[in-house]
């Protein structure tokens, strides 16, 4: 990494201060990930956060140089699982057990993990029928080693609905529906949440004649939908709400959604994905979350959420996918995030 001069890393203090003040103070946290090759050391970054009081990071896989700096930090952790481990973690429980024992037990009493992800964005997929058998395991393991009480889910794309709007009709496609019922019914046995990664971005650029720019970047003067005695001016809560109206469908009434990921690209998609959107989007976000309104369909629930992603990752597809980031590799701020 290339060494910044003292003037530039006091800028990049304060503007890391500005940012991380808005995760304390609005129960956003951040995405984590580790997909390029010009990257900080996981110490420097976690140190970082460390200094600037951010409460929450979701990890998409084990990293023990994280792990360890992570140690005392007062962050909750969502760890995930490699998606190619599903297999084994769902048809051997001694792999399960393995897993938790080198991954989560020798940091489980300084290390606040807040919930086991068993994979990202396999359903549907030919990896989802191992998603429910893996956290059945990952969760075994974690009773059998004192520590039952965290909760173990599974991250999903919004591809498992089949039934997007209005909000209220909501529904896991044919293709999941067995699946997500199951988990749902783990779910609510277990009180854990669905962790749902939430993207305005890519339901505006799918459907642009019928979504509007300003309903996906929380800009719009007034509700754009009204599904029953409910109203929606951002396309944010009604996704939320979308998928919260397939889990009562599954019977998860009481099951909860934390949104595991969220953001919009700054570049890589022409006058779509651009920094002021990015910043717009980012910034709205953070202010609507910090509310503690919550969601129509669940008023006055704060809505744990964390935004995609820390850095801009340049091993990750060309594109749009390589713009997601708050910052650059060399930590310097892609765009400013404004404080609450």
């Amino acid at each position: 990494m290339e060494r910044l001069r003292p003037s530039a890393t006091a800028l990049f203090l304060m503007i890391m201060f500005q940012f991380y003040l808005s995760i304390k103070v609005g129960g956003i946290g951040v995405n984590y990930g580790m997909l390029g090759d010009n990257l900080p050391p996981p110490s420097q970054v976690i140190a970082l956060l460390k200094s600037r009081g951010v409460t929450g990071v979701r990890l998409f896989h084990p990293n023990l140089d994280a792990l360890r700096a992570l140690q005392g930090a007062g962050i909750q952790v969502i760890l995930g699982t490699l998606n190619q481990d599903l297999q084994g973690l769902a048809s051997n429980p001694s792999f399960a057990t393995n897993w938790v024992q080198t991954n989560v037990i020798p940091f489980s009493q300084t290390v606040q993990f807040s919930c086991i992800s068993a994979g990202n964005e396999v359903i549907p997929g030919e990896l989802a029928e191992y998603v429910l058998p893996a956290m059945v395991n990952l969760k075994a393991a974690l009773r059998s080693a004192g520590l039952g009480q965290t909760p173990v889910s599974t991250s999903v794309s919004t591809k498992i609905i089949a039934d997007s709007f209005p909000p209220s009709h909501g529904k896991f496609s044919p293709e999941v529906s067995s699946i997500m019922r199951s988990i749902t019914a783990f779910l609510a046995a277990d009180g854990s949440p669905l962790l749902v990664n939430v993207y305005p971005y890519f339901a505006y650029i799918s459907n642009p004649q019928q979504i509007s720019l300003s309903y996906a970047l929380f800009t719009s003067p007034e509700a754009v939908i009204v599904d029953g005695g409910l109203e929606y001016d951002n396309l944010f809560d009604a996704i939320t709400d979308t998928v919260y109206s397939a889990l009562e469908k599954a019977g998860g009434e009481t099951v909860e959604i934390i949104v595991s990921e969220s953001g919009w690209p700054s570049a890589g998609n022409g006058d779509i994905a651009t920094v002021e959107n990015a910043q717009t989007y980012n910034n709205n976000l953070i202010a609507h979350v910090s509310e503690g309104c919550g969601t129509p369909k669940r008023p006055c629930k704060r809505l744990e959420t964390y935004i995609f992603a820390m850095f801009n990752e340049n091993l990750k597809p060309q594109g749009t996918e390589q713009h997601f980031g708050l910052f650059f590799p060399n930590m310097t701020e892609v765009y400013h995030v404004q404080s609450n």
